[in-house]
């Protein structure tokens, strides 16, 4: 297809929300502005689309929201948009917009939606900027989202800390993460963790239990194990009950959900910083462009890989991280 001269854009959020999706989406009305295009939101991601909840967005809209957790766009899972009819009433209503090219803000299930739209519909340019907590989209070192994340579960691991410290108790904190282990990574390691269950990794209960005896015998008296919910032991609960169960080293053994706490609040200066050179990036990129494609960061560097890569491809796990973390965690 050859490209076409883009003069109106529209940017949604779509899937689970992230902190930064503010940023992202401001920078992207900047910068479209800045380059004299008109620029539309996207109410609720392809469920707004499908509805025509598309309205022209100016600087003023997207002021004072860089610090804002969520998105003002608001966003959806859709399940109409997985059929035809859907996807063929989207397309009308951004035809009835003028709209020349989208900007996707989200995940797999988000980068999915749009490449199945362009097989269909190709004369609507997309570009993809990963907006995911879990970090586990290929083609990028981070995704917007994670760093804010890892704070927040961080910050809640430091005021557990103290309890499981002045009572002798064994914690064991559950984090977000049902197919990725990069949050349950990080926090383990930023937090100081005794120990860590990831989904990427097979362990058994066994090696559990004979790593927090080892910590008990050099007089640690507390102890915090990071569990990601996809972890292959079970429940956080579940987890807890048979350690109970096979030592009796600690006063007592406590659980702990951190849940979708991680997901809300003011995002980090790094993710604030990211999503504004994703979002800007992206009108630069639909301009000179390219389409089909999400961008993404790799070794501080714009990062362009196919819709169907990113969707398809996994992220190659750091093991020499998660073999520092356990060494750590002695």
């Amino acid at each position: 297809m050859a490209n076409k001269e883009i003069k109106r854009i529209a940017v949604f959020t779509s899937g689970g929300d992230a902190p930064g999706m503010n940023a992202a989406i401001r920078a992207t009305v900047r910068n479209a502005i800045n380059n004299d295009l008109h620029v539309y939101g996207i109410m609720r991601g392809y469920e707004g689309m499908i509805n025509g909840d598309i309205r022209r967005l100016e600087t003023k809209d997207v002021g004072n929201i860089i610090h804002r957790g969520g998105t003002v766009l608001k966003t959806a899972r859709s399940m109409r948009f997985m059929t035809p009819e859907g996807r063929k009433q989207a397309y009308e209503n951004l035809m009835f917009n003028d709209i020349d090219a989208l900007v996707a803000i989200g995940g797999n299930g988000t980068f999915t939606g749009a490449s199945v739209f362009m097989q269909e519909y190709p004369d609507i340019p997309i570009l993809g900027v990963p907006g995911t907590i879990d970090n586990d989209l290929f083609g990028t070192d981070f995704s917007i989202g994670f760093d804010t994340a890892v704070n927040t579960a961080v910050q809640a691991v430091d005021k557990i800390r103290d309890t499981a410290d002045s009572h002798n108790r064994l914690f064991f904190v559950e984090v977000m993460g049902r197919d990725s282990g990069y949050i349950a990574l990080h926090t383990a390691i930023a937090g100081g963790a005794g120990g860590v269950l990831l989904p990427e990794e097979e362990s058994s209960l066994d090696d559990l239990v004979k790593l927090l005896k080892r910590s008990a015998k050099r007089a640690k008296l507390f102890s915090i194990v990071i569990v990601a919910e996809g972890n292959h032991m079970g429940t956080v609960y579940d987890i807890a009950r048979h350690v109970e169960e096979k030592i009796d080293i600690y006063d007592d053994i406590k659980v702990s959900v951190i849940g979708h706490l991680q997901r809300g609040g003011s995002p980090s200066s790094f993710d604030r910083v990211l999503a504004s050179v994703l979002g800007f990036t992206a009108v630069d990129a639909l301009l000179e462009g390219k389409s089909g494609c999400m961008i993404g960061i790799k070794n501080n560097n714009a990062h362009y890989t196919p819709f169907k890569d990113a969707i398809n491809n996994s992220k190659t796990f750091n093991k020499s991280l998660l073999r520092m973390a356990h060494i750590l965690a002695q």
